[in-house]
């Protein structure tokens, strides 16, 4: 990865996506009961210590104030529409505004350690700090659709970790998105008593179908096959959104330009963020999908897709894609 112009080699990726648990979060981020706890699980012990040093080790780690920018531009659809009840839901907008300024004030490099609660019993590996940069994690994160990344690197002999936040828009679309058993099991007299809430759900699914039916339509006029297997059958073919349906406004979400039409592993890969694209249609792949997968799959880093659509517009949420979905350090040239 690159800091300030300079390289600094990738050592190894930590194995597991660390989701941001409820316990964990400021208070105003939580939606059950408790006053939250600094401990962080973050994986089995013998992972934990096999990435960060042996039993009972203290860890030099850091963030990058353009990525916590990046992270708040990627969950303010969330502040501002919340798919859970967060415990200070109404505040959220407000608080979105404040912890943007409060990142804005903070150095381009935030360092921070973290050691072992080795304490612990159990196989269990939990983390702590008492630095203000992971106090930061637990104020601007929301539970179950955030996340973190770790990279390991090389810095005059020594390791660094590279700690990066990113959203799980996934986790969002499902909350807001997932059909609604409303009527199996229910008496006549018991659909008529429908809430308001209930009907509203309903129309904002239907809504959202609607939306990618159309999106998906307009998609296919532009991008009639996959561009790495060539395929044209509509049926084998997913409509991918470069910038996600969970972080896009109305217009975003049924843009075709917002979009390329895939084969299912491809659609996979780039939703997820293990795989993304230059500007010159070279694909970029992700150091936390492990090089044997790579060769399985069939896919080299910085491989040219001759039929990769690209345009201006396309490259415009192709940014956002790099920045808040590509799981890697990769800098791209603009």
């Amino acid at each position: 990865m690159k800091i300030n112009g300079k390289k600094y080699p990738t050592l190894a990726v930590f194995p597991n996506m660390m989701t941001v648990p409820d316990c964990f979060v400021a208070s105003s981020n939580k939606i059950g009961k408790g006053h939250g706890e600094a401990k962080f699980y973050i994986g089995p012990k013998d992972e934990m210590y096999d990435f960060y040093g042996e039993e009972g080790f203290k860890a030099n780690c850091f963030m990058l104030k353009n990525d916590l920018i990046s992270y708040m531009e990627a969950i303010k659809n969330e502040y501002l529409n919340p798919s859970q009840d967060y415990a200070q839901k109404n505040k959220l907008p407000q608080l979105w505004n404040e912890r943007l300024k409060m990142i804005n004030d903070l150095d381009d490099i935030i360092f921070f350690d973290i050691q072992d609660q080795n304490q612990i019993s159990g196989v269990r590996g939990y983390i702590n700090s008492k630095d203000l940069a992971y106090d930061i994690i637990r104020k601007i994160s929301l539970p179950l659709v955030s996340y973190i990344y770790v990279e390991k690197i090389e810095n005059q002999g020594k390791n660094m970790f590279y700690w990066k936040l990113f959203v799980d828009f996934e986790a969002i679309w499902q909350k807001q998105n997932d059909p609604l058993v409303f009527t199996y099991g229910k008496k006549k007299d018991e659909l008529q008593k429908e809430t308001k809430k209930e009907k509203k759900k309903k129309e904002e699914i239907s809504y959202a179908r609607d939306g990618q039916g159309k999106y998906r339509e307009k998609l296919l006029e532009q991008c009639h096959y996959c561009p790495f297997t060539m395929i044209s059958d509509e049926r084998l073919l997913i409509a991918s959104h470069i910038k996600p349906w969970a972080a896009s406004n109305e217009r975003e979400k049924t843009d075709p330009y917002n979009g390329y039409m895939l084969s299912p592993l491809y659609d996979k890969l780039f939703d997820r963020g293990f795989i993304t694209f230059t500007f010159d249609r070279h694909i970029i792949l992700s150091d936390f999908i492990s090089s044997y997968t790579w060769k399985k799959i069939g896919l080299k880093n910085n491989t040219f897709i001759k039929n990769l659509p690209m345009d201006e517009k396309r490259k415009e949420y192709l940014k956002f894609h790099h920045k808040s979905v590509f799981k890697g350090s990769y800098e791209f040239e603009y």
